[in-house]
């Protein structure tokens, strides 16, 4: 019985191997159909719709319109204008002892030389000696989130990750108790974004908000009260507070993975040495944590641009459009305005930007070789 068993012929060890990669594609089709459904067929639809006048609900047909969606939202110029003069030609100044200028608007209408300028309306100006320079744009809206999201990028990046690592670094000691410290830390980033966001604006409340009267009771009465979500000069930095409070937890466990696969004959090196704290930090940490910089970099940069949550729960974008964000405008186009064309375009935008930038720090901070 045994001889026989023994003696059956083993099977082709081809059809082995075509058995199990038929076995790994079936136990990963669920997966790759979600997503084919909810991840690559979107992007393509985004870059076709992009390029159309889709609409979400409309009875025209679709139509092929270009870059038309691109350069409206892209197209801007510069434009000065010289001061306002009187009959002998000397500049008009006004009550405060500066330069008058006509209004923009009423001075291209009532010079049709300047067809050029039609639809562009004003994003900001500056005084450039007499001349004032004027930053036109034909979308304000979009042009505000953009300037907002990358200005939310510049300062969550730092902020954050120089956080997260002084935060790791407190915590990878053996200490009693540190276990308790890296839960606490950690906490904000297992809870949802807006139950946390819902959260800070009772805490941004502007009349009974917890943060309102804990400087109130610090200054003894002195700090009056801040409206920090409706003044259009905070609003901005109170989301930055937020999400770099919300996600340091995140970025502090990397950190701290990375910490602890320095090796510590280093640090007994360096001690030998005579190394003190900030030596062994620049000398041992700081390179022995390069590719979890690179790392580190690149996903906040990524998160932040993918700002969202907490605009739409806290702000919904303004005071003022001082919170808009290319992630809430492309949802808001898109589906309240059911401009799902322009939502798209924006999304692409988007896209491009992130990946251009990710690449960019990826070669910047690469490491290089020396022969």
């Amino acid at each position: 019985m045994q001889n026989a068993l023994t003696s059956r012929p083993a099977r082709p060890r081809s059809l082995q191997k075509r058995q199990e990669a038929i076995a790994g594609w079936l136990m990963a089709a669920p997966v790759i159909v979600l997503l084919t459904v909810f991840v690559i067929a979107p992007f393509f639809f985004a870059i076709y719709f992009s390029f159309t006048n889709q609409r979400l609900i409309s009875p025209n047909p679709t139509e092929f319109v270009g870059l038309r969606n691109y350069q409206r939202m892209l197209n801007m110029r510069f434009f000065s204008l010289d001061p306002v003069s009187d009959a002998t030609g000397n500049p008009v100044l006004n009550e405060e002892g500066n330069y008058s200028y006509p209004r923009l608007r009423t001075f291209t209408r009532d010079n049709p030389d300047y067809p050029q300028l039609d639809g562009l309306r004003e994003y900001t100006s500056w005084q450039v000696g007499k001349k004032r320079l004027y930053l036109l744009v034909n979308d304000v809206v979009f042009i505000k989130a953009l300037f907002n999201t990358i200005f939310f990028v510049l300062v969550v990046a730092p902020l954050q990750g120089g956080l997260a690592l002084l935060l790791a670094l407190l915590i990878n000691q053996r200490l009693p108790g540190i276990n308790i410290f890296r839960t606490i830390y950690f906490m904000p980033v297992v809870i949802s974004m807006v139950v946390i966001a819902m959260l800070w604006r009772f805490i941004y409340d502007g009349n009974n908000g917890l943060l309102n009267s804990l400087l109130s009771f610090i200054s003894i009465g002195r700090f009056e009260p801040q409206d920090w979500l409706g003044n259009p000069s905070l609003a901005m930095g109170a989301l930055i507070a937020m999400s770099v409070w919300q996600a340091v937890g995140f970025h502090m466990i990397i950190w701290l993975a990375g910490l602890q696969t320095i090796p510590g004959v280093l640090y007994e090196a360096a001690s030998t040495e005579g190394a003190n704290g900030w030596q062994k930090f620049r000398h041992v940490t700081w390179p022995g944590l390069r590719n979890t910089a690179v790392f580190i970099l690149i996903i906040i940069t990524m998160q932040a641009f993918g700002l969202f949550i907490q605009v739409d729960v806290m702000t919904s974008g303004g005071p003022l459009d001082s919170t808009q964000s290319l992630v809430y405008q492309a949802y808001v186009r898109g589906f309240q305005k059911q401009d799902i064309a322009g939502g798209s375009a924006i999304s692409v935008l988007l896209f491009l930007i992130v990946i251009s930038i990710s690449i960019f720090q990826a070669y910047v901070t690469r490491e290089r070789r020396t022969r």
